[in-house]
């Protein structure tokens, strides 16, 4: 299966150039330009990975990862910054990012960031199925209050 990934970045060129890289290698992309648009598209859909632009106009990326997070609390957030401040990567840190980079990023380290921000997020979602599966074998009557 492919790794789901969202580019949220309002730098339109960076962020079509990136996705562009990633399609190549067989990932599924899909970009926004802005923190409104990208918090819609994780509402409708299931990424694995959201890369994120910490500054952006209207909400920055630290109010999309927060709002992400309490959408879907698995996906997980790589941030990415060309004016990186200690403040808001301990910040975003904080608020659950996989990691921080600054931009430009090498591709080849924000790939090995992108397939390891996935297996954790892999990690936690086959726990949470066995965690259930557990529940319903202890008590067969569980499946019934759902």
């Amino acid at each position: 299966m492919k790794q789901r990934i969202l580019i949220v970045d309002d730098e339109q060129e960076f962020a079509e150039s990136l996705s562009e890289r990633l399609t190549i290698r067989g990932y599924e992309v899909a970009t926004s330009l802005n923190g409104q648009d990208a918090l819609e598209k994780v509402k409708g859909y299931n990424f694995d990975v959201v890369i994120l632009d910490v500054l952006m106009p209207g909400m920055d990326g630290v109010e999309v990862l927060r709002e992400i997070k309490k959408i879907k609390p698995l996906t997980e957030v790589i941030m990415l910054t060309g004016n990186a401040s200690v403040e808001s990567a301990v910040e975003g840190m904080k608020l659950g990012a996989y990691d921080y980079l600054m931009k430009p990023c090498d591709t080849e380290e924000l790939l090995s960031k992108v397939n390891k921000a996935y297996e954790r997020k892999a990690e936690q979602e086959e726990r949470i199925r066995a965690a259930k599966v557990a529940d319903i074998m202890s008590s067969p009557r569980s499946v019934l209050k759902e």
